[in-house]
């Protein structure tokens, strides 16, 4: 796996992954940027809610379950003093599907954070990690409206 950033202009560097998609970030006004791409530290917590989101659909789906939607936000605290790394971290999962079991959702998040999730496994090394999960089944709501 490659990646690279290359420095545009200001504080603004074009990120390129090996695969050849592209992201601009930058950083913030009082450090010379523009504001015109996202901070590099918001991209590891997107790319951890990415991972594991990723994870917890191929579980679900990998168990026959009828997941149709998947939505992972993420909370963060960092240290005070440089390196300002990741204290904490909150994951907030709601999966949403037909008929989808808790068990089933609580299993596939488990599964995610303890063995699949490269990234949660990673930052949980110098941050202490949080979850919860909201299930809302679809069916359910049918009925009752």
């Amino acid at each position: 796996m490659k990646a690279r950033a290359k420095w545009v202009e200001g504080m603004a560097f074009m990120g390129e992954a090996g695969s050849g998609h592209a992201v601009m970030m930058d950083g913030a006004p009082e450090y010379g940027g523009r504001n015109i791409g996202i901070r590099p530290m918001e991209m590891l917590l997107i790319g951890l809610a990415g991972c594991t989101g990723f994870d917890v659909v191929q579980i679900l789906k990998k168990g026959r379950e009828a997941v149709t939607g998947c939505e992972v936000e993420v909370e963060a605290e960092r240290a005070a003093s440089d390196p300002k790394v990741f204290t904490k971290i909150h994951l907030a999962y709601r999966i949403t599907g037909k008929g989808l079991s808790q068990a089933k959702a609580e299993r596939a998040v488990t599964l995610s954070k303890e063995k699949y999730c490269s990234a949660s496994i990673m930052l949980g090394a110098t941050a202490e990690m949080s979850y919860s999960l909201e299930v809302i089944d679809e069916l359910q709501k049918e009925v009752a409206a």
